[in-house]
């Protein structure tokens, strides 16, 4: 897949303009999501990474300056797991990693190896924590606002396959629908 991001005065912007971001930061925080990690969400990483066999999965929450994972599964293992990168956190800059492109685009996003993309090869999580595959999916409400992403992402590259997008999109649509009904006072997550 390939994505074209905006240019702003003749010059390539790394990380897309995001309208949304004012809106999508107030109906995250009404949610009571994007400052903490949430152990449902975590759980339902761990979940994630084990249906996708992906080192991490995430849910990400962003606002105009940076990500939040409210749901984070990292390798076990210590270092020699990260492939001797450091561990990635619960906050991340903005610029950081492919999920912004995701909530831009509002469609799921396939990178099976990000160097044999120009635009993505050179962003900080390939060299800072050796993320070599991405794909993920935007966390769509009712109204049509994206919340976040659902992600995962591998050490080496990876052909995630029609199946890896499927899932990945299925379980955003899934994740979606649950934060819908805990938006509308109904059990945890």
């Amino acid at each position: 897949m390939s994505y074209d991001p905006p240019r702003t005065a003749g010059r390539l912007l790394l990380t897309p303009e995001d309208e949304e971001a004012p809106a999508r930061t107030r109906r995250v925080r009404r949610l009571g999501l994007g400052e903490r990690a949430e152990p449902s969400l975590d759980a339902f990483a761990d979940r994630l990474a084990e249906v996708t066999d992906a080192p991490y999965a995430m849910v990400n929450f962003i606002d105009e300056e940076r990500q939040f994972f409210a749901g984070l599964h990292t390798p076990t293992g210590g270092r020699a797991a990260r492939g001797g990168k450091p561990e990635v956190g619960r906050r991340l800059p903005r610029e950081y990693g492919y999920c912004p492109y995701v909530v831009v685009r509002r469609k799921a996003l396939v990178l099976e190896d990000v160097r044999d993309y120009p635009r993505f090869a050179g962003n900080p999580v390939v060299d800072e924590y050796g993320i070599h595959a991405y794909l993920g999916a935007p966390l769509i409400d009712r109204a049509g606002l994206v919340l976040g992403t659902v992600s995962v992402a591998d050490l080496a590259p990876r052909p995630w396959g029609k199946a890896g997008l499927e899932t990945i999109k299925a379980t955003a649509a899934d994740l979606a629908g649950r934060l819908e009904h805990r938006a509308a006072g109904g059990p945890p997550l």
